[in-house]
């Protein structure tokens, strides 16, 4: 029997954890924050996240996002739900088209929460 998962966001990991190099992470925050990894897992999710960001106005329509990978259409739309689903890609429908946009807000707190705590020194 499967569970469909619950989408995680980089911001909700950011509410509840600390910094990775910031201190030990309970299990519900690393659980968390490894889902969102788990959808960078992949590289033709991180190259679907490289194509988006580099399009024009920094979106991309699905349509655009096929040849460039060699994969069919169901499989990029798969890889999309997942990217959409841990909050790294805004999914907007125009038409029987979807456009999507990186969540640039999102991928700044997944730096920030990887990055090492920086403390001023005395």
């Amino acid at each position: 029997m499967t569970t469909a998962a619950t989408p995680v966001s980089p911001a909700g990991v950011e509410s509840c954890c600390s910094s990775v190099t910031g201190g030990v992470l309970d299990d519900g925050a690393a659980e968390r924050l490894a889902a969102v990894f788990k959808a960078l897992a992949d590289p033709a999710r991180v190259k679907l996240l490289s194509l988006i960001a580099a399009g024009d106005c920094g979106e991309a329509c699905a349509c655009d996002l096929t040849a460039p990978l060699g994969l069919s259409q169901p499989t990029v739309s798969h890889h999309m739900k997942l990217l959409v689903g841990a909050g790294l890609v805004d999914r907007e429908q125009r038409g029987k088209w979807a456009y999507y946009r990186v969540n640039d807000d999102a991928l700044e707190r997944l730096a920030s929460l990887i990055a090492p705590s920086r403390q001023a020194s005395v």
